[in-house]
């Protein structure tokens, strides 16, 4: 009798050993955001490129905390004279996690997918890759159909990481997550739950955390209840500004702050009246008040805007002016308008896409619009899907948009919003043949210095003609447990789970 007590006791000790070494090896995040897809080929959304960047990597990759390119699944690389060819030399002996070698043939087949299923970001990589060629096992040869600066940051976004070609195929999408990366997927249950585990096959630094589960939660209210429970080690994206406050005063938890490269703006159709009239743009830009909407609607969780380029982006330059109700007020009448021949518009706004303060913020802007006493607003709303329709068939005027880069250059923050050939994507539907001749200058001047100069020219001449107003950069949020190390908000808003730890 007493030998089998002494065994239940001796079993209990294990198992509860068994539990803690699962609960120490394990961290676990809640969030609001939703995984859509796990194929680099068609990820096109924030979680879903985070998690593909935590079991996947690219030739190249970002050093933590920094916007350096340093080296990845690419040894080196080196750049021909004319800027045109890409020459990558692989590292050698490494495996996907099911385990195919990894090769330059890997890499083309995966660039050739790309172009093949045509997903959401592949024009990423259609739009300036001509071809590639495998020049041995261990060396590809990238060929631009023009000279494209920014390529190796392309080449550090998740269209552009390589799968296993015994995994995947060119014919449709998969979101098996067969990748180089420090984890592989061990079990996904869509808008649940995901279950990430060491990856044996990686070639760096072994993560700290041997296991990683995200969580999803519904709303803000619900995620702050999770990390207050303790159900969640970590709560990353996205609470609300209230509940981050909040948290800030629990001393159970620690709220981890840092500038995001997400930025909010408002568009205006250019071909639409009566926003055509440059001198209504220039008016609006003025009559908004930004940091009354930072601190009222955000209470300090964002800051104002002064160029389509966020802080923390090199080439940046504050170019739109600050609020100035009298000159909004001039220029409104110079345009012909006045207290009895009002400017009457309709702002648009989408009410969840953006989290839940959307409508607050389309209030304000109406008061501020108003408080000209020459405009008139009548404020208006569509779900994202119709929202999305409405803009890229030119029927909203002036509305609120969102951007967070595919790929971090200035180029990302510029070219797709004012060239004319990508203008009519976003809504604005902005054409100028000189505006575009300058973003073409930029990608094809090689160094930093000179592309820096000229995105200032960019930058004056948007501002000018005010197809897009700035309005605030989001910061990013982290609430954990106080024994949970590791965390890193970086400036590209890559989470890296590997760094995780208690």
């Amino acid at each position: 009798m007493r030998k089998a007590v002494l065994a239940i006791l001796a079993g209990l000790l294990l198992l509860s050993g068994y539990a803690f070494a699962q609960e120490k090896d394990t961290i676990v995040i809640g969030t609001t955001d939703r995984i859509v897809t796990l194929d680099p080929a068609n990820a096109y959304d924030y979680l879903s490129c985070n998690v593909i960047r935590n079991i996947m990597s690219g030739l190249v990759d970002y050093k933590p905390g920094t916007l350096e390119i340093v080296p990845a699944l690419a040894e080196r690389w080196e750049i021909s004279s004319d800027g045109l060819i890409y020459t990558f030399y692989l590292r050698k002996g490494v495996k996907f996690s099911d385990g195919t070698l990894f090769n330059a043939r890997a890499v083309k087949f995966s660039i050739d997918r790309v172009f093949k299923l045509n997903g959401d970001p592949s024009f990423l990589l259609t739009d300036v890759i001509d071809s590639v060629e495998v020049v041995d096992d261990y060396t590809v040869r990238i060929k631009l159909r023009y000279p494209f600066a920014p390529l190796l940051s392309v080449m550090a976004f998740t269209v552009s990481f390589p799968v296993s070609p015994n995994a995947y195929n060119d014919r449709e999408f998969s979101d098996i997550g067969v990748g180089v990366g420090p984890y592989k997927v061990r079990k996904w249950t869509k808008d649940e739950e995901l279950i990430l585990e060491v990856n044996p096959n990686w070639y760096g630094p072994a993560p700290k955390a041997k296991v990683i589960v995200i969580r999803f939660y519904e709303n803000s209210q619900s995620l702050k209840v999770a990390i207050e429970k303790g159900e969640v080690d970590i709560a990353y994206r996205t609470l609300n500004p209230e509940d981050i406050l909040d948290l800030k005063k629990d001393d159970k938890l620690k709220v981890y702050e840092k500038e995001s490269p997400a930025i909010r703006y408002i568009v205006f159709n250019v071909k639409r009246e009566p926003f055509n009239n440059i001198n209504v743009r220039r008016a609006i830009a003025y009559a908004i008040d930004r940091e009354m909407i930072t601190k009222r609607v955000f209470k300090d969780t964002a800051f104002p805007l002064y160029s389509m380029i966020p802080v923390g982006i090199w080439g940046r330059l504050d170019v739109f002016p600050k609020y100035d109700r009298e000159k909004a007020i001039g220029l409104l009448r110079g345009a012909g308008y006045s207290e009895s021949k009002p400017l009457s518009i309709e702002l648009w706004y989408t009410p969840t896409h953006y989290g839940f303060m959307e409508a607050d913020v389309a209030q304000m802007l109406k008061l501020m619009l108003e408080a000209t006493g020459i405009i008139r607003v009548d404020v208006k709303y569509a779900e994202w899907a119709t929202y999305v329709e409405y803009f890229e068939r030119g029927i909203m005027g002036i509305f609120l948009l969102g951007w967070y880069p595919d790929y971090i250059d200035p180029d990302d923050y510029i070219w797709p919003f004012v060239h004319s050939s990508s203008s009519p994507s976003l809504g604005s539907f902005y054409s100028n043949p000189k505006m575009d001749e300058i973003l073409l200058r930029a990608r094809q001047t090689p160094h930093v210095e000179g592309r820096s100069k000229v995105y200032e020219e960019a930058q004056r001449l948007l501002a000018e003609e005010v197809p897009y107003i700035p309005l605030w950069q989001l910061k990013q949020y982290c609430v954990a447990k106080p024994e949970i190390k590791g965390i890193l908000l970086e400036p590209t808003q890559i989470f890296r789970y590997y760094l995780l730890y208690r």
